[in-house]
């Protein structure tokens, strides 16, 4: 038989959670909260390299672009396997000169190997 708990122990207190409000989706995603603001400015940038791409890139190779991260002066784009990592690294050498224009602070562009989930 378990232990009874001990309800008016002296000295020590129970760790009670604060009523709180529950935090709508829409507040976390608008970034009001700290811990996501990260977050939330790292997916837009993305959204934004990939809509870039989606303009700039051949259809073929954009789709197999699997995610594209902008770390500190490098912009990483990730494809879904290695024989399209070749193919869409020899597609951006044709348009990095445009993409290094546009954007000043982008200094170099790697292409790596980041399978999709489903695959």
């Amino acid at each position: 038989m378990p232990n009874k708990f001990k309800r008016n122990k002296r000295g020590k207190t129970r760790l009670r959670r604060t009523n709180r409000s529950a935090d709508s989706v829409k507040d976390l995603l608008a970034g009001k909260h700290p811990a996501l603001a990260r977050l939330s400015d790292q997916a837009a940038r993305q959204g934004a390299w990939l809509s870039w791409l989606d303009a700039h890139l051949p259809n073929t190779a954009r789709a197999q672009v699997s995610g594209v991260v902008e770390r500190h002066d490098t912009l990483v784009i990730f494809t879904a396997s290695a024989a399209w990592s070749a193919r869409v690294r020899f597609a951006v050498a044709e348009i990095e000169t445009e993409l290094l224009r546009e954007h000043p602070r982008i200094t170099a562009v790697e292409v790596r190997v980041l399978p999709s989930r489903g695959s």
